[in-house]
């Protein structure tokens, strides 16, 4: 009887070491392929090409979240997403006093319910993609990845 413990304690300790030495050996070089492949397909999935610049652009169902006299444009370059209102209200307002972008405001909505601070709505993709092309010349603010990129309003 103390020999099949033992065998069975032996066995199970060599594939905790096999799948330990597999995650290190994972570690070492980074992340599989298949992991990076999926990675890479949703980095993707949302581009489009607009006047020849390939940009981000996710279709979402959002309103205007603060201001009822802001009005919302189709496509709206996103600069950044928060959970909280108040937080967004105060990055809209330092675009528009910092940076002097007076049209930016912010739309709610999404499966994920967030608040979408945008810089600049336009009525067009293309204003939308040129706008995004030069948008480290017109926002001051620090943007995070994934920002910015472009809502379409559905």
């Amino acid at each position: 009887m103390m020999g099949m413990v033992f065998t069975s304690c032996h066995s199970n300790e060599k594939n905790y070491r096999e799948a330990y030495e597999k995650a290190m050996e994972r570690r070492k070089t980074g992340i599989g392929a298949e992991t990076y492949a999926k990675i890479e397909a949703e980095r993707q999935r949302y581009t489009h090409v607009i006047n020849g610049d390939s940009v981000r652009m996710v279709y979402v169902n959002a309103n205007v979240a603060i201001d009822s006299t802001d009005v919302a444009h189709d496509y709206n370059v996103v600069v950044a997403t928060f959970a909280q209102r108040i937080n967004a209200k105060s990055y809209r307002d330092r675009l528009r006093e910092e940076c002097g972008l007076k049209g930016s405001y912010v739309l709610f909505g999404g499966k994920d319910k967030q608040y979408y601070v945008i810089a600049q709505g336009f009525d067009d993709s293309a204003g939308a993609a040129a706008m995004l092309r030069d948008l480290d010349k017109k926002v001051c603010l620090k943007i995070l990845e994934p920002m910015p990129w472009i809502l379409k309003k559905i």
